[in-house]
């Protein structure tokens, strides 16, 4: 499927008029942006009152039965940006996508698939700088900084307010000294255009407020995916101005629904349907899309 275009339901207008919004977010305070994986969730989200939303390649990997894995292993692309166009026509609010690497190793590559996604009428991006590789886990230096110099000309060249978040994986992939080396990349890729930074993984206080010294004036994301013992505020007083939580909602969903299945299974019970959500609440959610208001 070749996504070069968003939804004719959306009117370009209405795109732009969510990047702009996206953008004055980030400008100051500190919002949460939580991710859904697929059109109901994100509709849910909007529902309670959220003003914005990202997708998770996780949560959206694993409802279609694949692992969150490297950009050509598991999720290709085009079913990718179809997932993010999809989210995007479904709801009134700006969508920021998890595009992984990029969908690329070379930066031209980067650049390409950066401008298909911008045509799916996101309002932001991330682009990782992990690789998939165990034996070399990270892009080195220079080249991620490429990566993320090809992402930037190409959001340019397209004309479109789309922010760019570049991400140091430096803690997820198990780095010695992952504070100090994801200091050093994000400064890095703010200098190269990213317009907001984002290293998942720390949840020391300390840590986080210097993360966000270290790359002020530019907007920090935190990823928050357990009960860190800290609340939005408390996050909020540390400089952090975007919170996302990544697959975390989507395994929240799969892990009611392995109890009531596992009971069912294994107990021959229902009691694990007890206490679900009245039907009737969501059905007249999804009767309603915000789209056709």
């Amino acid at each position: 499927m070749n996504v070069s275009a968003p939804s004719l339901s959306t009117p370009p207008a209405a795109f732009s008029d969510r990047r702009k919004a996206f953008r004055a977010l980030h400008e100051r305070g500190c919002f949460v942006i939580p991710n859904p994986w697929d059109v109901g969730s994100a509709r849910y989200l909007q529902h309670l009152g959220f003003r914005a939303l990202a997708t998770t390649s996780a949560g959206f990997a694993f409802s279609q039965g694949l692992p969150d894995s490297s950009d050509h292993v598991a999720v290709a692309r085009d079913r990718t940006l179809a997932h993010i166009a999809g989210i995007a026509a479904a709801v009134d609010l700006p969508v920021s996508a998890d595009f992984m690497s990029g969908y690329g190793l070379e930066p031209e590559d980067v650049a390409e698939s950066v401008a298909r996604c911008v045509a799916t009428g996101v309002a932001g991006l991330s682009i990782e700088d992990s690789t998939g590789d165990p034996a070399s886990p990270l892009y080195e230096l220079p080249l991620a900084v490429e990566r993320v110099r090809a992402a930037r000309q190409a959001i340019d060249r397209s004309g479109e307010d789309v922010l760019l978040t570049a991400r140091a994986e430096c803690y997820l992939v198990g780095h010695p000294d992952p504070f100090r080396e994801s200091v050093r990349r994000l400064e890095t890729y703010a200098a190269a255009g990213a317009d907001v930074l984002f290293a998942p993984g720390p949840h020391d206080p300390a840590d986080i407020k210097a993360l966000v010294e270290a790359v002020a004036p530019k907007p920090f994301n935190l990823l928050v995916i357990t009960d860190i013992g800290r609340s939005v505020s408390e996050i909020a007083s540390l400089g952090v101005r975007r919170i996302s939580v990544g697959g975390a909602l989507a395994l929240a969903a799969w892990t009611g629904f392995k109890r009531a299945a596992q009971t069912l299974k294994s107990e021959g019970s229902f009691a694990g349907l007890d206490g679900l959500g009245p039907y009737m609440e969501l059905n007249a959610l999804f009767a309603n899309p915000p789209f056709l208001h």
